[in-house]
């Protein structure tokens, strides 16, 4: 079942058999070692088998059935068998002999070539038999198949759930294990602390039989002899296995204060490096998690709970999270290192009333709607929480960034969660932590439940940047998670939703902002980013600028459930921002066409209607379109949109037009005028010392951007006019976006005096080469290296 893929340009697979059997929980229960970067213990699924979890939210299910053969094209006969070399390293500059190693698992003793499988793996259990139909074999044992990458895999087994004490009140056939787990998951929302509970001591009952497994490239694949079908297979499995310090899913690094730190970063493979899983979003499960680290770390997770630390032993602490919305394994997020917490200096006892938490628990459940999703304890049902504005949330940090964190980030919140929840309503999750992440985190946030990594880049200059890009994640709560996309390519769904939201979000956390201000900033906004979509068309592949490659095929997947993410392993689309662009613009297409007014009203009803649920393109544009009188739609049709947005490369006809026919707005007719006093004070010839005739006005930083944008299309500027630039603008001292372009004019015209300003900005603003590639990004590195006196 091995996958022979091209990374530099081939497609990711998903290779879960989704469509046969669901996890519908998982249990983890984890050591973090920093000395050899690693880790290790147990992940315990409890699955479902049937057919009444294959109803999905899309009304457009039975339009595209699936193709059966699918799964057959990637997958061969023979074990992937992958030598390994030991990257085990201990660097002394990072500690790590001051952190005590603790709560040691099974050791690995299977040798050093990375193969971790029981004797049974010689027999030939990936022979061809099992290559395709992984469902039921007739004669043939039913082949579970797990999402899996870069995992030591130790043991498998069942778990004897019957052995549980209490556990015969679930069913009245006690020994029937299957029988147990599927009462199990199936209790009621309100039972959500017991269902827990159980899952817990279930996770921790003895086994009662190794199961036969193998892995290859990109899968675990797990049979029991003599179970022939998905309800016959073991619903309760216990793995035992080991990341490997090289595992794609997670970085081990440093934190800015030198302190040994691991968390993951939003891999292109996502969890499957991490603990073998179902990475299809439609396996959408809980989970909890018990992660044991020497006493000195702080273990971050995406949980519903603010968790605190148990003390276990001298030196080594215990931290337990957990999640009750089921959501795609691919969002599960953790972060563990010398993080510190970030507290306002005054806490005014109006707003601990305002972020007072409502959990499950306390929730009153007066319905305030009917949900469409599959039962869980859910906020948009608790009356209280639907008018909870600023949800609980802490920030956490290096301690060398408290103080920016305390002075830019943190008053920030509540005003952004405020505007998030006066235009969507609801927020979908109880708490939010927020995490200044490592230098080299390759973005500038990213969001997760109950989680929001932000790039220490947003700290810079003044509030805009931090402001704009804590609104994005933020949007994510809605969109991305609350409400995710069925098929990954189209991840406009996410991002465009995000990148539109957080002007309209940011424009009403500052308060002070009169409409016509808020106006003109936002078409600034899109100003920019018109400039920034007419680079990345040119500069990219056609085929990577479709917002909806498979076309009338998305959402397709094989009889087994497995599928592939067109591109997802090119390495180019790390850096491209398409997804977000066009998106954005679609989105302020229909909102322009509809009305404010209009537009937002039907969003607040969209979020109600598919929140906890997975959704395609044409589920929002069918709403939206039927939520319109016929004589207001303005010959908008689905089928338009498919063909002028979403399914063709480069710029989409309509926001050509626009863009040809739009006046410039004020902010940037300002910018103009600016560029044009630069351009003669270039042109000057050097004399004698003289007082300076032009005038030069304050500007924004969007401005300031822009700016230096213009003055990039330039093709000389001498010495002294860029450092007369960086002192009138004080350029070292803006945000990361503006110090961007800044190093960009330094690299183009051979600043050398501002070679410093270079090397700062690739050292502590990788997120932003990253999130905004180019080839001059490039160019800087071999910059910086000269700068520094290296070849």
């Amino acid at each position: 079942m091995d996958i022979k893929l091209d990374p530099s340009r081939d497609d990711l697979p998903l290779m879960a058999n989704t469509s046969h059997i669901l996890v519908k929980h998982y249990v983890l229960d984890l050591d973090v070692d920093f000395e050899s970067q690693i880790i290790e213990g147990t992940i315990v699924l409890f699955f479902e088998s049937g057919n009444k979890f294959k109803k999905q939210s899309s009304s457009t299910e039975e339009t595209y059935p699936s193709e059966s053969n699918e799964a057959c094209k990637f997958r061969t006969a023979e074990p992937c068998h992958i030598p390994v070399t030991n990257t085990r390293t201990v660097s002394s500059k990072m500690g790590y002999n001051d952190f005590v190693i603790c709560g040691k698992g099974e050791k690995d003793t299977s040798g050093k070539d990375g193969n971790h499988d029981n004797q049974e793996q010689a027999s030939g259990i990936s022979s061809s038999k099992y290559c395709c139909d992984t469902g039921n074999h007739g004669s043939e044992d039913f082949l579970l198949v797990l999402d899996c990458c870069d995992l030591s895999v130790l043991k498998v087994e069942e778990v004897d759930v019957a052995a549980v004490p209490g556990i015969e009140k679930f069913t009245r056939s006690p020994k029937l294990r299957n029988q147990i787990v599927r009462e199990l998951v199936a209790l009621p929302a309100d039972r959500w602390r017991e269902q827990l509970d159980y899952y817990a001591r279930c996770s921790q009952a003895p086994g009662c039989g190794e199961l036969l497994f193998d892995i290859d490239t990109w899968s675990l694949q797990i049979r029991k002899t003599g179970a022939q079908t998905a309800t016959d297979f073991p619903h309760a499995i216990r793995i035992r296995y080991t990341t490997k310090p090289q595992g794609r899913s997670v970085t081990w690094t440093s934190d800015q204060s030198g302190r040994p730190c691991v968390y993951t970063m939003g891999s292109p493979i996502n969890n499957r490096a991490l603990f073998p899983c179902q990475e299809p979003p439609v396996a959408m499960s809980t989970w909890q998690a018990t992660v044991r680290a020497a006493a000195s770390f702080v273990v971050l997770m995406s949980g519903e709970n603010s968790a605190k630390p148990t003390q276990l032993r001298e030196g080594c602490s215990s931290w337990h999270y957990y999640v009750t919305m089921p959501m795609p394994a691919s969002t599960f997020t953790i972060a563990v290192g010398s993080w510190t917490e970030t507290k306002p200096e005054i806490c005014s006892s109006n707003d601990l009333a305002t972020e007072r938490s409502f959990s499950p628990f306390e929730a009153d459940f007066r319905y305030v709607g009917v949900c469409g999703h599959m039962e869980y304890p859910c906020r948009f049902q608790n009356a209280s929480a639907t008018t909870q504005e600023i949800i609980p949330h802490r920030v956490f940090a290096p301690v060398c960034l408290k103080g920016a964190c305390q002075e830019t980030l943190l008053p920030l919140i509540p005003p952004c969660l405020s505007a998030a929840h006066s235009v969507l309503g609801t927020h979908p999750f109880s708490r939010l932590d927020v995490l200044i992440v490592p230098a080299n985190f390759p973005s500038l946030g990213m969001a997760s439940p109950h989680l929001v990594f932000l790039s220490q880049s947003t700290l810079t200059g003044m509030s805009q940047l931090c402001g704009t890009r804590l609104c994005h994640e933020i949007a994510h709560a809605w969109f991305g998670l609350a409400i995710g996309a069925r098929d990954w390519t189209e991840e406009w769904l996410s991002e465009g939703f995000a990148t539109h939201l957080e002007d309209v979000f940011w424009a009403k956390a500052q308060q002070q902002l009169a409409p016509d201000e808020t106006q003109e900033q936002q078409e600034l906004r899109a100003c920019l980013r018109w400039r920034r979509l007419q680079d990345e068309v040119r500069n990219s592949p056609e085929d990577m600028q479709v917002l909806r490659p498979n076309k009338e095929k998305t959402g397709h997947v094989s009889d087994s459930g497995s599928s592939v993410i067109k591109h997802g392993l090119n390495p180019e689309k790390v850096f491209m921002q398409v997804h977000y662009l066009k998106g954005y613009f679609l989105l302020r297409f229909l909102a322009k066409r509809l009305g404010d007014d209009t537009y937002f009203s039907f969003l607040r009803k969209f979020v109600h209607t598919f929140h906890g649920q997975l959704i395609l393109s044409q589920d929002f544009l069918q709403m939206l379109l039927e939520s319109i009188p016929e004589e207001r739609r303005l010959e908008l049709s689905v089928e338009n949109i498919f063909r002028d947005w979403l399914e063709t490369s480069g710029i989409p006809q309509p926001l050509q037009r626009e863009r040809l026919a739009g006046a410039e707005c004020g902010l940037a007719r300002q910018v103009s005028a600016e560029v044009a006093k630069w351009v003669r004070v270039n042109r000057r010839p050097r004399k004698r010392k003289r007082k300076e005739t032009e005038v030069l006005e304050k500007l924004l930083p969007d401005q300031l951007v822009l700016l230096l944008e213009h003055l990039l299309e330039q093709k000389t500027m001498n010495p002294r006019t860029l450092q007369r630039l960086e002192r009138t603008y004080h350029l070292s001292e803006q945000d990361a976006e503006v110090r961007h372009r800044w190093c960009e004019l330094v690299v183009k015209h051979k600043y050398t005096k501002a070679y410093r300003n270079v090397e700062r900005f690739l050292q502590e603003d990788q997120g932003l080469c990253n999130f905004q590639a180019s080839k001059s990004v490039w160019n800087k590195r071999r910059l910086c290296t000269r700068a520094r006196g290296g070849t």
